[in-house]
Parts: structure tokens; C-alpha cells; sequence
């Protein structure tokens, strides 16, 4: 079986605290997967937590999370990704007014990081931004 370390350390589940394993996406979406590697909790599927890997590498996106949180940060994403595809912003501006707006550096500033608390702050800037944006806008 293939390393489970980043950076030589143990992946470990947040949920349960069991080590997770790097697994092919088929492990968990099926024959059909479009998710090359995923790092699940090798209590899975009792514990439904894992995290997909940056592709053609073995580093994980972010951290182990459970269907809601994964959900919280894919709308997390949505939000932000808003301001800098209607060009209110490049993405690089967008990410650093993120990283200035939550006082983070530039490795914190990974969605993929980010705890339920830290996805639905990002939720409610990034939509003020939106609506600002709309409003001039119209």
C-alpha cells in the first residue's frame, strides 16, 4: 500500500483519529470515478472522511472531512470563486484581499483547510462583495 505521509507525517482523522490511506478514487465514487487519488479514513465508510489529492501528486487537497464539511467547503468555494470570475477581482487579488480580510497567511488561505466557522465567514464576505458588485453594478 502507498505512503500515506505529507511531508513524513501521518495523515490522521480529525473525526475518529484513526491514520488515513491513500486510496484510488474508486475506493469511494465507484468504477466510474473522475477522482484520480483520495486519502479516506481507514475507518471508512463508518467514518466518512476524507479529502482528494492535488493531481498527479500524492499531497492532499486540504484536510479529512465528513460529508458536511466537505459540502460547507465546496460552497465555501462557490462563493468565492464568484468574485473573481465576474472580474470583480483577479484571482489573485481575490486571494489576497481573503488572506488580509480572516488574517491569514498564504498557506492558511486554503479553502481546503478551513473549518464549518471559517467556511461560512467566507460565505458571508464573499457575498457582500456579490451583492456590492450587483448593486453598482445594475
Amino acid at each position: 500500500m502507498k505512503s500515506n505521509r505529507k511531508n513524513n507525517k501521518i495523515i490522521k482523522c480529525p473525526y475518529c483519529g484513526r491514520t488515513a490511506v491513500l486510496r484510488d478514487g474508486s475506493y469511494v465514487y465507484g468504477e466510474k470515478s473522475r477522482v484520480d487519488k483520495l486519502y479516506v479514513c481507514s475507518n471508512y465508510p463508518e467514518c466518512n472522511a476524507y479529502v482528494g489529492v492535488i493531481p498527479g501528486t500524492n499531497i492532499p487537497k486540504g484536510t479529512l472531512a465528513d460529508s458536511e464539511l466537505r459540502n460547507k467547503r465546496i460552497k465555501a468555494h462557490r462563493a468565492f470563486d464568484e468574485i473573481w470570475k465576474n472580474k470583480i477581482m483577479t484571482r489573485n487579488e481575490a486571494y489576497n484581499w481573503m488572506k488580509f480580510q480572516f488574517g491569514l497567511t498564504g498557506e492558511q488561505a486554503h479553502i481546503g483547510n478551513f473549518s464549518d466557522y471559517m467556511c461560512q465567514k467566507l460565505i458571508k464576505e464573499s457575498s457582500i462583495i456579490i451583492d456590492n458588485y450587483k448593486k453598482v453594478r445594475y
